[in-house]
């Protein structure tokens, strides 16, 4: 249960002095103390009753509360029956604090309170929640009419005060309760999500609980077809595509129906889950034709036929798809044991998503196929910015893994990678084998960056960045050492930043008066480092060879 409601029940007789803005805490149960420290009987979530018998003088209510704030209280009940009002510095101490803050009229007992408290958070309401489930089933076996996930998250919410949100691996919010309240931000779902995968990569069983700022979630696996753990041969093979329910609770102290219970739920809204995997069927099996036909080097007209198949399903209403992009990943683990092409399959119809999308599964229209370790996504385009050049912008590498990298990483853990690929985009079948070969090489390019998450797109191929991935690392090591080790050396002994001079130069084009006005130096000082820097090298930087020499060696460094 939650504060508010403890306020809301007039026989408690409580009156709130402070945390207005924290009344959506929960509570898990109560304590009643006079002790000056009762920390060693508190686990956090508690509502604390006292009688203020541990209060001797003001300078007693600022050690008091900081100990509750320190064990996770959920909030304070000062008795008037002894004192009459509250003191002030007992409010000013909760106020600095954030402990929310009751007074209980000197009509009302103790034990009137905690019966109330124990009698809304005890697992007498698991019967309640039976009731939910069960009727959740029943709309769910009715068909897609049953609401899906959206209904059983606001049923937990208005029948038992939980508040809870189903998320994907990667931390994106398929459905989250109708009812009023704050909305879960981003960073948290990508946080959670991240939560969720490490315990994952460590074998531990759900739920797993996690504390952001001052609120605690328990996150449940959702399994694909209520899948028991033991049903993978290796964690690795789902971890990245399992979805989970995370609630605003602590669930370490709740009862074994009560648990049994929610694992239900998820079993129920794996059933929905797994209605979305079985309507993705179509596109994956038109992306695998496409692909068959594009890599066998099949007529462009004969591909042109089965681009007009899939552009209807993907893009419903439009007919047909002005430009295609295609876009490359791959996930791989350490021994090569794990099929991860599945794996990034599951990973690209998550990361595909259009914002501008609405409805109840984006990703409706994205195509993936995918064949060994690699996945090979088809995305059809109805309106793209154009870039400077006239071309179709569409999807962009980086921005795919901006806000997945976090979650990614932690279910990678220290054995696996994600690498991925974006071509540009084309209009016709002709251009779509290039895409592919584009997308691949981008990948390979992506692949040879450092980092568990990586990507590359098609505007990279252009650049001499290109090369610098495929340069063996010994040659790397000499190249940079010979050029960059005597001024690396000089600037240990001397802090005479040689290397940041010497950026700032190339990066100005050699400019002296502009690279001086950028370090804030002047141009007489700004000649004798580089004079210095030429002099520790052998090399001239007035020679463009010795300028693409340095600057291909600060890259690779």
């Amino acid at each position: 249960m939650r504060l508010r409601a403890l306020l809301d029940t007039d026989a408690l007789g409580l009156r709130l002095l402070g945390g207005e803005d924290e009344l959506d805490r929960a509570v898990r149960g109560v304590m009643t103390t006079d002790l000056r420290d009762p920390s060693r009987y508190l686990s956090g979530g508690e509502l604390v009753l006292t009688g203020l018998a541990w209060r001797r003088d003001a300078a007693d209510s600022e050690p008091f509360v900081r100990i509750l704030v320190q064990a996770g209280v959920a909030a304070l009940a000062a008795g008037e029956a002894e004192l009459g009002d509250v003191p002030d510095d007992l409010v000013v101490a909760c106020a600095r604090h954030r402990l929310p803050l009751f007074a209980v009229h000197e009509s009302v007992a103790f034990a009137t309170i905690t019966e109330h408290v124990v009698r809304q958070v005890s697992g007498e309401r698991a019967g309640d929640l039976a009731a939910v489930v069960d009727r959740h089933r029943r709309m769910m076996t009715s068909g897609p009419a049953g609401g899906g996930p959206d209904v059983v998250l606001d049923l937990l919410g208005s029948d038992l005060d939980l508040r809870a949100w189903v998320l994907s691996p990667t931390g994106r919010l398929i459905a989250g309760p109708k009812a009023p309240g704050p909305a879960l931000p981003a960073e948290v779902c990508a946080r959670l999500a991240a939560e969720h995968l490490a315990a994952q990569r460590t074998g531990r069983r759900g739920p797993h609980r996690t504390a952001l700022g001052q609120t605690t979630y328990s996150l449940f696996p959702i399994r694909s077809g209520g899948r028991s753990p033991q049903a993978a041969r290796d964690v690795r093979e789902t971890v990245l595509s399992d979805w989970l329910l995370a609630v605003e609770a602590d669930a370490g102290d709740w009862p074994g129906e009560r648990l049994d219970l929610l694992q239900g739920v998820t079993q129920l809204i794996a059933v929905e889950r797994d209605r979305r995997d079985a309507a993705r069927t179509v596109r994956r099996r038109l992306a695998q034709e496409v692909l068959e036909l594009v890599q066998t080097g099949a007529p462009p007209a004969e591909i042109a036929a089965r681009l007009r198949v899939a552009a209807p399903v993907l893009l419903p209403g439009l007919g047909a798809a002005p430009h295609w992009q295609v876009v490359v990943a791959r996930a791989e683990w350490d021994g090569g044991e794990v099929d991860g092409g599945k794996v990034a399959q599951s990973l690209l119809e998550e990361i595909l998503v259009d914002p501008r999308t609405t409805g109840p599964e984006p990703s409706d229209r994205i195509a993936v196929a995918h064949t060994g370790d690699e996945a090979v996504a088809l995305v059809p385009l109805p309106a793209v910015p154009v870039e400077h050049d006239g071309s179709a912008a569409g999807v962009l590498a980086e921005a795919l893994l901006e806000s997945v990298r976090q979650p990614l990483s932690a279910g990678l853990d220290d054995d696996g990678r994600v690498t991925l690929g974006v071509s540009a985009a084309v209009h016709s079948a002709e251009g779509l084998r290039g895409a592919l070969e584009e997308a691949r090489h981008a990948r390979r390019v992506a692949a040879a960056r450092p980092g568990r998450v990586c990507a590359a797109g098609h505007q990279e191929l252009a650049s001499h960045v290109l090369l610098l991935p495929f340069v063996p690392d010994d040659v790397r090591r000499a190249f940079t050492a010979r050029l960059l080790d005597p001024l690396r050396d000089y600037d240990r002994r001397h802090r005479a930043e040689l290397i940041p001079t010497l950026e700032a130069f190339l990066d100005c084009d050699g400019s002296w008066t502009r690279c001086a006005t950028r370090l804030h130096l002047h141009v007489n000082t700004l000649r004798y480092r580089v004079g210095r820097i030429e002099q520790l090298t052998g090399r001239d930087l007035s020679r463009l060879e010795d300028k693409l020499d340095f600057f291909l060696a600060l890259r690779m460094s």
